[in-house]
């Protein structure tokens, strides 16, 4: 039993990098070609200040789909979170920049989040916790410490899908594009705002196999 815990724990360990530079380097690459456009004219044509967004958008899938690629070469789990996220990074992205419209482009997050958070709110009304079906292996808890995360996942969720409609009405397409680092620095902060109480329900593998 305990061995079975520390492979989980071990495989958990050998995933968390990789899940981390499966959102961070996409979203790094996003930043920095928006950015680059930035520095071109305005005006008709290929490479201009007014296509940066699009040649962004376009450089994220590629890089969603290149991390996608990656783990299946390297036979690793793929959580069903980022195969949702980059079917509608895909689809949104796709549609924005075949019709030219930034439209589709701004609503995606919201779209996105508010997907992930009626994933894990429809799954708690009937019974489900998806928040525990996807990190039951990394960590083993009660099940009502996995329904309080995945309350307050759920709640994050929703707040970003918020706050992206008031960036993108409120504020300009450059803050709009560059905050993206912005939500990556909120998502690991609220993050480690969870760490304490995950650790202190957190149930070890000595008193997993005590009788009860």
């Amino acid at each position: 039993m305990n061995d079975t815990s520390e492979q989980k724990s071990d495989q958990a360990s050998t995933r968390k990098p990789g899940n981390v530079w499966a959102e961070l380097g996409p979203t790094l690459v996003f930043v920095l070609i928006y950015n680059i456009l930035l520095r071109f004219p305005e005006g008709d044509g290929l490479l201009t200040k007014d296509t940066a967004l699009y040649w962004a958008t376009g450089a994220l899938i590629l890089m969603t789909i290149g991390v996608i690629i990656q783990k299946l070469i390297s036979k690793e789990r793929i959580p069903p979170f980022l195969i949702l996220s980059s079917v509608l990074i895909g689809t949104f992205g796709t549609i924005g920049i075949v019709l030219q419209s930034k439209t589709f482009l701004f609503i995606k997050p919201t779209i996105i989040n508010l997907l992930f958070a009626g994933v894990i709110f429809g799954g708690l009304a009937v019974g489900r916790n998806v928040w525990k079906m996807f990190f039951d292996g990394a960590f083993q808890l009660p099940d009502f410490a996995w329904r309080t995360l995945a309350i307050r996942w759920g709640l994050y969720f929703i707040a970003l899908a918020i706050w992206n409609i008031v960036l993108w009405q409120f504020f300009s397409e450059e803050t709009w594009a560059n905050w993206r680092l912005g939500n990556m620095a909120i998502g690991f902060v609220f993050a480690l705002a969870n760490v304490p109480y995950t650790l202190k329900h957190m149930i070890s593998s000595e008193d997993k196999d005590e009788p009860a």
